[in-house]
């Protein structure tokens, strides 16, 4: 399983918005709200932070040569915690290993405290993360249910 996480360039930001558009369909079925603009596509997410602030890191995530997902992390040096903004593995490589993998890389390379949280309805994101993150840290990690209904994990590498 040949896997990359590669940098996102400034000058890759529409890649990265085209690829969030899959994303952001997928969540359709969690949040009735999100709606097609008038121009067929999703409002675009503000990126501008993982240009300007080096506690926001944005990555692809390659198999071989194939854009396959991506991931937004922060990094807080101030409060010495990591955060998974937004993780996407494509539909065909989901349920192989590959969002595990990447997961697991991204733990490493920002050791520290880790917050990840998921939406109410997104059981399928909880699940993941929680096999992952119990595989990972052998089970030792605290998970909670905070006042917007999101559930948080949180562990340290």
């Amino acid at each position: 399983m040949l896997i990359n996480i590669v940098k996102v360039k400034r000058e890759e930001e529409s890649i990265l918005h085209n690829l969030m558009q899959f994303y952001i369909y997928e969540f359709t079925k969690y949040l009735s709200d999100l709606k097609l603009g008038q121009n067929g596509t999703y409002h675009k997410f503000n990126l501008e932070k993982y240009w300007v602030n080096q506690n926001y890191h944005a990555f692809f995530i390659k198999h071989k040569d194939e854009l396959i997902g991506f991931a937004l992390i922060e990094n807080s040096t101030e409060t010495a915690s990591n955060r998974v903004e937004e993780f996407f593995i494509i539909e065909k490589y989901k349920g192989k290993g590959f969002g595990k993998k990447v997961a697991i890389e991204l733990f490493n390379m920002f050791p520290g405290k880790w917050s990840i949280s998921q939406i109410e309805k997104n059981e399928p994101a909880k699940a993941f993360w929680r096999n992952v993150i119990r595989s990972y840290t052998n089970d030792n990690f605290t998970e909670r249910i905070d006042e917007n209904k999101k559930t948080i994990q949180v562990f340290t590498v």
